[in-house]
């Protein structure tokens, strides 16, 4: 049967089309079959279609898969944003004028501290005294969810004030063992059994329903974005049924991968429970493919803003100061022990790691657990990878090992201070190192880490590209830069080899999902000045077929809007806790 005697439900005519497909790389049409991409080539030998859509000056592309993105961390309507907020003034302000407004509520809650907002020390409860005057406790997260800042209201509410341990961190003490108001090691015990029941229990933010509205607008949000596949890197057991409500109630607009939570600690039983639920999932798969389980997430050591991510050598600042690894005792042993059982269970390991001694570690692991169990193609992932050292670069490729990177968090304007700091200028050098790692071979994946950076992949886009602050100044380590067909590669083809899913995903091409982008304008037309790339957005996003968000301005053969939908459309701009560029 020739190629015009096909019928397709979806033909896209009039862009450009990136396909990514070695075979093709680019294309004018691309057409789309129950759910399957059907036909790729030029627009003037494009089969008859159903439906139409002229995508006339734009570009279109594989959707973008966010390796590693907190859906369950999205912005509360009941805490306190305190993104931009870089003083302490600013900080006490918002503060202040949300509990006055908000007198319903019995904890007041904020999110997104930045960890330099006192200048040469940790803030303390004392900074945070004098905001409510009906007293109540005040709990702030940091805006990568490692850290806890409490007032002393919350320090007696919680019972540590003078001495006692949370089950979801670790209280900073002075001279006198007092609270300090500072705890650490945050969202490695916030998500472990004990610590989630301990958050449930005393922090409002953390109850199941406002977890669910979180997920439903950071969803929403990455729909809108172009994401059409997202993975959302630590989900504890107990929160499971959070993501099996969204996918039963039609939340789950993009495709969800959701890696269950490994806590350190965890024994055989646990691990067993783990394996059942992702068997269980297995066995009854969604029919349309909208939620996944799978990869596990483990920790190898924690941040290096607060100096507890574990260095090779001290840190600048603090002499004889090293972090530690997230693992106690003899570090390297157990986390390979750990490793090693769960890619026996047939795991695949998505490892959180910044400090070039963690990156270390979980590489010396992963290698160990390989030639112990002697798998091969297993993909584990290690994530983050602020601070590689050069003898560690090449073994990303030689064993197989994705880094899952975010391009936002190379921005000046976020470590400039205390990052930049701690390592020290020495170091520098092996921050955030996409370009040597794709020239090694290397799988590299990029991702948001929302709500730590923004979700928006045309930020990423840029970031990587630039590697400024989104005002396009102060840029730095520019050996280290990728253009954006680089840059849009690690969003699709490498994302989808991160999670075994390059014959389904990251391609535009006969037989793989119809899941794909049409981009307000052509994301190339930037490629010399990335700026540019700030103004474009996606304008519509198809997952499966259907066209699951629409900004309204592409028109289908019948002149009306092409498959708008009312409540993706509004992911972008109508919240007040939306921010995306």
């Amino acid at each position: 049967m020739g190629a015009r005697e096909v019928n397709l439900d979806l033909l896209i005519t009039g862009a450009r089309v990136r396909t990514f497909d070695a075979r093709a790389p680019w294309a004018g049409a691309v057409g789309v079959v129950d759910g399957r991409i059907a036909w790729v080539g030029d627009a003037a030998d494009a089969p008859r279609a159903s439906r139409m859509i002229d995508a006339a000056g734009r570009l279109v592309t594989p959707g973008v898969i966010d390796s590693h993105n907190h859906l369950l961390l999205g912005f509360d309507e009941d805490a306190v944003s305190l993104e931009g907020a870089t003083t302490l003034a600013e900080v006490r302000r918002r503060i202040s004028a949300f509990a006055a407004r908000r007198p319903d509520l019995g904890w007041i809650c904020a999110e997104n501290a930045v960890y330099s907002i006192v200048e040469g020390r940790r803030p303390n409860a004392d900074d945070l005294a004098g905001l409510d005057p009906l007293g109540r406790p005040i709990f702030v997260t940091t805006y990568d969810q490692h850290s806890v800042w409490l007032d002393a209201n919350a320090l007696r509410a919680l019972g540590i004030a003078g001495g006692g341990d949370l089950a979801w961190g670790r209280p900073e003490r002075d001279a006198d063992a007092t609270a300090t108001g500072w705890v650490t090691d945050f969202y490695t015990s916030a998500m472990t059994v004990a610590g989630l029941a301990a958050l449930q229990r005393d922090i409002p933010m953390y109850s199941p329903e406002r977890r669910y509205r979180k997920l439903r607008g950071s969803m929403r949000m990455a729909t809108s974005l172009g994401i059409t596949t997202v993975v959302e890197p630590q989900v504890p057991l107990a929160e499971l049924p959070l993501f099996e409500r969204a996918l039963a109630e039609g939340v789950l607009t993009s495709r969800v991968i959701a890696a269950l939570f490994h806590p350190v600690g965890a024994d055989a039983a646990f691990r067993a429970e783990l394996r059942g639920a992702v068997d269980r999932a297995q066995a009854a798969p969604d029919a349309d493919g909208l939620l996944r389980l799978g990869p596990l997430k483990l920790y190898a050591d924690d941040v290096i803003e607060p100096h507890t991510a574990l260095m090779l050598e001290d840190y600048a600042n603090r002499p004889g100061v090293r972090g530690r690894p997230s693992y106690p005792g003899d570090a390297g042993r157990e986390l390979v022990s750990v490793v090693t059982e769960l890619e026996r269970l047939g795991f695949q390991t998505h490892t959180h790691a910044t400090g070039d001694g963690g990156i270390r570690l979980a590489l010396d692991a992963i290698e160990q657990a390989a030639r112990t169990n002697g798998t091969v193609d297993r993909r584990h992932g290690i994530v983050h990878v602020e601070c590689l050292h050069p003898d560690d670069l090449p073994r990303f490729a030689a064993l197989g090992v994705t880094a899952a990177m975010q391009p936002r968090h190379c921005s000046p304007d976020l470590v400039a201070g205390t990052w930049m700091e701690n390592v020290g200028e020495e170091r520098w050098s092996r921050a955030w190192r996409f370009r040597s790692l794709m020239d090694s071979g290397a799988t590299v994946a990029f991702s948001s880490d929302w709500q730590v950076g923004e979700m928006d992949p045309l930020v990423g886009l840029y970031s990587a590209a630039t590697r400024a602050g989104l005002d396009g100044a102060a840029a730095w380590t520019a050996p280290e830069r990728v253009g954006v067909d680089r840059a849009l590669a690690a969003y699709t083809v490498d994302g989808a080899r991160a999670w075994h899913l390059e014959s389904s995903r990251g391609r535009l091409a006969p037989g793989m999902d119809a899941d794909l982008v049409v981009w307000s304008g052509d994301l190339y037309d930037h490629a010399h000045d990335p700026a540019g790339l700030l103004g474009e957005h996606a304008e519509l996003t198809v997952v499966g077929g259907r066209v699951v968000h629409s900004a309204g301005g592409v028109a289908d053969a019948a002149g009306g809007v092409a498959g708008h939908d009312p409540v993706a459309a509004g992911a972008r701009g109508t919240d007040e806790h939306v921010h995306v560029h």
